[in-house]
């Protein structure tokens, strides 16, 4: 039987919902949902054979919320309480939800918040508890603030070691557990901040990382998308190297590893001006663990002067991989042969921030 494709398109006014079939030529789109709300975070959660949507959304009067859905988006429920809140001794709000994730184990998701926070759910996202031993690091006083806000954008479970997570905000840089939260350290050496003075750009924390992904057949392999810098870990994320040689600009947000192949890569490199350089939409692939790059344009267009921020790229899990870029002129590409050649999914939506795909 041939596969459906669902994609999330979350904007800064609201959510779209995209049905399509295996070859993913065709369209159907919904929303907005959760009209005049920052969507920041979607998930397409497959585990245990279910599909559920959730979405989190943030409302200027009400705050945050994290909606789910159990029907592709026809009808969305209410997280109780908004979900993902600070405990009553903490004297802090969560401003946004900044990133959804399933874990390794069925039922688990986890969220990653603005202010830096890291929360963990049981039960499929009704319910999320903090990581308190994160939120009470002692580097938390140094993390600042990254041009979008301090958030930890990125949260990336073991695949089969439900104990080891990795996390990374901005800026502060990438931390990790090997005990289930208990204790968290820095992982950062190797990236360079080159905000920072000459012979101080090395240090144990505070570097500007945009995004980090890794593929589950090959967890200890990860990749990372720096402010001024594309890199690849081959030990669990311990040490770093460089791998921007051949690109056009080692600046950019996403980075999105081809869920057949932990040899490909993908990033979208911004240039002055945080634009593509000279106004060329260009996704650039590695097929060798970033040894080497390729630029792929064939459908993509020329005169975008806008950018692609760190969550607004991605993939599905077709045998065909999809590959989707949402810009924020309100403009989603989709590739159905892993990038070769691109054609418009939607166009003209709000500033879109994050994009999520799944086959279903």
């Amino acid at each position: 039987m041939a596969r459906g494709t669902v994609v999330m398109v979350g904007t800064r006014k609201g959510l779209w919902v995209g049905r399509s079939d295996e070859a993913r030529e065709q369209w159907t789109l919904s929303g907005p949902h959760f009209a005049m709300e920052e969507v920041y975070s979607c998930l397409v959660d497959t585990c245990g054979g279910r599909v559920r949507l959730l979405a989190g959304a943030s409302s200027t009067w009400l705050g945050p919320q994290v909606w789910r859905s159990d029907d592709l988006g026809e009808t969305w429920e209410q997280t109780p309480g908004g979900a993902v809140r600070f405990p009553e001794d903490v004297d802090s709000s969560v401003e946004r939800v900044w990133q959804l994730v399933p874990g390794a184990e069925e039922g688990v998701v986890w969220a990653g918040t603005e202010p830096g926070a890291v929360f963990r759910s049981t039960d499929h996202g009704e319910t999320f508890t903090l990581e308190r031993a994160l939120w009470d690091h002692p580097h938390r006083a140094q993390w600042g603030e990254g041009f979008g806000g301090q958030a930890f954008h990125t949260v990336l479970p073991h695949p089969t070691d439900p104990a080891s997570v990795t996390v990374a905000i901005s800026t502060g840089g990438v931390y990790q557990t090997s005990d289930g939260g208990a204790s968290w350290r820095p992982r950062n050496v190797g990236i360079k901040a080159e905000f920072l003075p000459e012979g101080e750009q090395f240090p144990e924390l505070g570097q500007c990382v945009h995004k980090v992904t890794r593929h589950p057949a090959r967890p200890e392999r990860f990749y990372l998308q720096n402010h001024g810098g594309v890199y690849r870990s081959d030990d669990h994320a311990a040490t770093w190297t460089s791998i921007a040689d051949g690109l056009p600009s080692d600046f950019g947000f996403p980075v999105v590893v081809h869920p057949h192949d932990p040899d490909t890569v993908y990033v979208f490199p911004l240039g002055d001006g945080r634009f593509p350089p000279e106004g060329r939409a260009r996704v650039w692939r590695s097929r060798d663990a970033g040894e080497s790059w390729e630029e792929l344009g064939e459908g993509l267009p020329d005169g975008v002067w806008a950018a692609v921020v760190r969550d607004a790229m991605c993939t599905d899990e077709h045998a065909e991989a999809g590959v989707y870029v949402g810009a924020r002129n309100g403009t989603v590409w989709c590739s159905t042969d892993a990038g070769d050649t691109w054609r418009t999914l939607v166009a003209d939506l709000p500033d879109v921030v994050v994009v999520r795909a799944a086959a279903v």
